[in-house]
């Protein structure tokens, strides 16, 4: 593949050659946090929401965001943000079904949900479907990233894709879920910080506020697109393939997200997150990742910038041209944070539905966790592979956004109309189900074939390029026309089948998630003093600790170290075995709950009821 003029100094390559030691050094730590399948797919249960928010934000924002925004902003102006501030769209469908389902009903992918709520050839088609979404998006993120580090280093595209997939499945593959989440904590934190920079910093180069928005065309400055032109870039396309059918695709099929959702310690938790995500966090990241392009036009516009400027590669010129050496290799570095904080999370995702889906159903039950888990370290070397052999076909395409547009409008459709219809009506029937999976992707692919049959849902979009956004469009009415067809001419599952797995049957989902009656009185989080005790199994209170958190016997509690700024690396959760009277603010906890949660015996810890 072809490089480009190399922008970055010795300086630089050092920095983000540090950058790169010091993440895998960072992750690999993480490394003796993960001791079975629990911990290397969903981190032990045990995590805070503040820390997987920013973890979410890193996994989001991969190294196509900043690419392919700052392209978009570059070529359109604001309106490149709006795919981006769709993600309230899905707020209510999360909140008030979905991921309590998921969380409540122990299921650890969309695949095994199906399996539950359906059938197993429901199951298998959902995760043929997941397999090839979550490593097509690994491929399109090791092709941007090849991308800015030609610009950077001169290196070619597929080589740098390489060395990426190496360190990302090298850190995942030792550390798992646990290593993903520490690393994209930093990683968030770091691709956020150095899109501000980027922005302030081009201010000053352009003089100003006055400079800035001088340099940007009418149409430049408006928050939306025009309705259907041009056809690579219009407001209808975009709202169907990004708003709706890739945002809903992102919350509830993207087994990465599933995982980071599961690794909450409880479905309160996960309620916080994912409100100061979409309403805080990602509003910002959406600036982060577009600013270099708006920034890019005001310079071409002012003479600062060649005429025949790549589009491609606006966020590498902005980012060369606005910065000194070694700040230009820091910013780099958020963009290479961007990259790995996707990938990690798509590579343990993928393992997670290779071994628990295929692996472990189909291939070899009943063998110890240690046998899976060293499945699941191999599945996460050859993700990364297969993401490799897909970056020549990512860059076939017109532009980042048109590959990532297209890719996502073709496979997501069926999926999620298949998720919502089962989460949310109880008399969607298995036979429908697996309909839609495979009579929706089958309408989808034959789009491909013969094109025009989209044209009655293009809102008058030119059929050459414009029908590879309102494909999504298509896909989804006509995935949920078989739905609904299927459905009413099939018989639906008995209620008592659907327990827990459908939205209105929550109570009972709670239930089947702490084998017992809940028991919702609000309490207190108490401070407690943990003590080892041999002779025990599980976890005893004191009748003070009990009152205080409003818990009886056999109610599951939260136990973690009153370090805050772990975030839950230090916790675990078990139920209340018994209480004891040997000190008011002493927990007994057995051995090996304190050895699961790495807990540290003596210190102070806080103890909360989760249900």
């Amino acid at each position: 593949m072809d490089t480009t003029t190399v922008i970055g100094t010795q300086l630089d390559f050092l920095v983000v050659i540090f950058y790169f030691v010091a993440i895998f050094g960072f992750g690999a730590f993480f490394a003796k946090f993960t001791r079975s399948t629990k911990d290397f797919f969903f981190g032990g249960q045990r995590f805070s929401w503040w820390l997987i928010t920013f973890s979410c934000v890193a996994s989001v924002v991969g190294s196509y965001s900043f690419i392919k925004y700052s392209a978009a902003g570059f070529r359109y102006g604001m309106s490149s943000s709006m795919s981006y501030l769709n993600d309230w769209i899905v707020m209510s469908f999360l909140l008030l079904g979905w991921l309590p389902i998921i969380y409540f009903s122990r299921v650890g992918s969309v695949p095994d949900y199906f399996r539950k709520r359906f059938d197993e050839r429901t199951a298998i088609m959902a995760t043929i479907i997941v397999l090839i979404y979550m490593v097509g998006y690994i491929g399109i993120n090791l092709y941007t990233m090849g991308v800015a580090l030609n610009a950077l280093l001169g290196t070619d595209i597929f080589w740098s894709a390489v060395l990426v997939a190496t360190i990302c499945a090298v850190y995942v593959t030792v550390g798992g879920q646990t290593s993903v989440i520490m690393t994209d904590l930093a990683q968030g934190v770091i691709l956020l910080i150095a899109g501000f920079v980027l922005f302030f910093l081009g201010l000053k180069v352009l003089g100003g506020w006055e400079g800035f928005w001088s340099g940007l065309p009418l149409l430049h400055k408006l928050p939306f697109a025009q309705f259907n032109q041009p056809k690579e870039f219009h407001f209808v396309g975009v709202f169907w393939q990004d708003g709706v059918a890739n945002t809903f695709a992102l919350y509830m099929m993207n087994q990465g997200f599933i995982l980071r959702f599961l690794s909450l310690k409880s479905v309160k938790e996960i309620k916080k997150t994912f409100l100061a995500l979409i309403l805080v966090l990602m509003p910002l990241a959406t600036f982060a990742v577009s600013n270099a392009g708006w920034l890019g036009r005001a310079m071409h516009t002012h003479g600062l910038l060649p005429a025949g400027v790549n589009p491609e590669q606006i966020f590498v010129q902005v980012a060369g041209k606005v910065c000194m050496p070694g700040l230009f290799g820091f910013v780099m570095a958020a963009l290479t944070a961007a990259l790995m904080s996707t990938i990690d999370t798509l590579i343990n995702a993928v393992s997670a539905i290779a071994v628990n889906d295929v692996y472990r159903p189909h291939i070899r039950k009943e063998a110890p966790d240690r046998h899976y888990l060293r499945v699941a370290r191999i599945v996460s070397l050859s993700s990364a592979l297969l993401g490799i052999g897909l970056v020549p076909v990512f860059a076939s395409f017109q532009s980042i956004y048109l590959a990532h547009g297209s890719f996502t409008a073709s496979i997501t459709p069926p999926m999620v109309i298949t998720i919502l219809l089962g989460a949310y009506w109880k008399r969607f029937t298995s036979s429908a189900a697996f309909w839609t999976l495979f009579g929706g992707s089958l309408i989808v692919a034959l789009s491909i074939v013969w094109p025009f049959v989209i044209t009655p849902f293009s809102h008058g979009v030119a059929p050459a390029g414009g029908f590879k956004y309102t494909r999504a469009l298509y896909g989804l009415v006509g995935s949920l026309l078989i739905g609904l067809v299927v459905s009413y001419l099939t018989k639906a599952k008995s209620k008592e089948k659907m327990q827990g797995l459908v939205a209105g049957t929550l109570n009972e989902a709670k239930v089947g998630f702490k084998g017992g009656p809940i028991n919702e009185t609000e309490g207190k989080k108490a401070v407690v003093r943990v003590v080892k005790d041999k002779q025990i199994k599980g976890i005893h209170v004191s009748p003070e600790v009990a009152r205080q958190l409003s818990a009886n016997v056999e109610d599951l509690v939260h136990l973690s170290d009153d370090r805050w700024w772990l975030g839950g690396l230090r916790s675990t959760q078990a139920k209340i075995s018994s209480l004891h009277g040997r000190g008011s603010d002493i927990v007994l906890v057995a051995p090996a709950l304190i050895k699961r949660g790495n807990l540290i015996a003596r210190r102070k810890h806080r103890l909360e009821k989760i249900l």
